[in-house]
């Protein structure tokens, strides 16, 4: 699976992460379980999902170590991305 990952570190609950992707891609927050699930290709939670603009803004629904997967869902070609987290 490819895939780009980005490991946002512990996040307070309430931060808002903001990813920029120049085209279609799904864009996923994981916490560190989740994203390992993800991963290996088990069943897995996340937030976000189908994103057809940019920017996303997704707020962290609990304070944990946070990871963005950002994958074109079986499409082919690259995707450049940047994430940041705002107040």
């Amino acid at each position: 699976m490819n895939f780009v990952h980005y490991n946002l570190g512990f996040l307070q609950q309430g931060r808002i992460v903001r990813i920029d992707i120049d085209r279609q891609a799904n864009v996923l927050l994981l916490d560190a379980l989740n994203f390992n699930h993800y991963r290996n290709r088990q069943r897995y939670r996340y937030h976000g999902g189908h994103a057809r603009s940019s920017p996303i803004d997704l707020r962290v629904p609990a304070s944990a170590n946070w990871h963005v997967a950002i994958d074109t869902g079986g499409r082919t070609g690259q995707i450049r991305s940047a994430v940041s987290i705002l107040e």
